[in-house]
């Protein structure tokens, strides 16, 4: 398997259909949350749809790169959740996380193998290699996140407001 090919697996166990690290993935978990449930604030946590954006935020503009567009996401606008006013909005939010993962998904798969070692977008955000795999982090970490506030609001843990 070619290393692009490799780090396309890695994101999807992560992000779609995985369970070698953790025995669930994103897409799971987030698929067992309804609308109240991922709207719900425990105490000064985000919401588990706050998340949801927030990773995904990060997926689509590094696609972006690799589609040969610019990097236009900015940190301050991560958390910067739509509008989620009804279960169909809730579901919108989660077709496109799935979309946007499955493209993120193909757009590494095809990449050169000489790609991954080249500078992404500027030399201090490191190589294309560097910048996946934080993707592959980043899910990792938010994911532990919506799988602990998904049992807490589904154990009644605690009192959201």
């Amino acid at each position: 398997m070619s290393p692009s090919a490799e780090l396309a697996k890695q994101f999807r166990e992560v992000y779609l259909s995985g369970k070698w690290v953790t025995n669930t993935n994103l897409k799971e978990q987030l698929s067992l949350v309804n609308h109240e449930q991922a709207m719900s604030k425990v105490g000064s946590l985000n919401t588990i749809a706050m998340l949801a954006f927030h990773v995904n935020y990060y997926v689509a503009g590094v696609a972006n790169v690799l589609k040969g567009g610019s990097l236009d996401i900015r940190d301050k606008f991560s958390f910067d959740l739509p509008a989620i006013e009804s279960e169909e909005d809730w579901q919108a939010l989660l077709n496109q996380l799935w979309k946007d993962g499955e493209e993120f998904a193909a757009l590494v798969e095809q990449l050169p193998e000489e790609k991954l070692d080249e500078v992404f977008v500027k030399e201090a955000y490191g190589t294309y290699r560097r910048n996946i795999h934080v993707i592959i982090e980043h899910s990792y970490y938010h994911l532990g996140q919506v799988v602990m506030l998904r049992k807490l609001l589904t154990e009644n843990l605690v009192s959201a407001s």
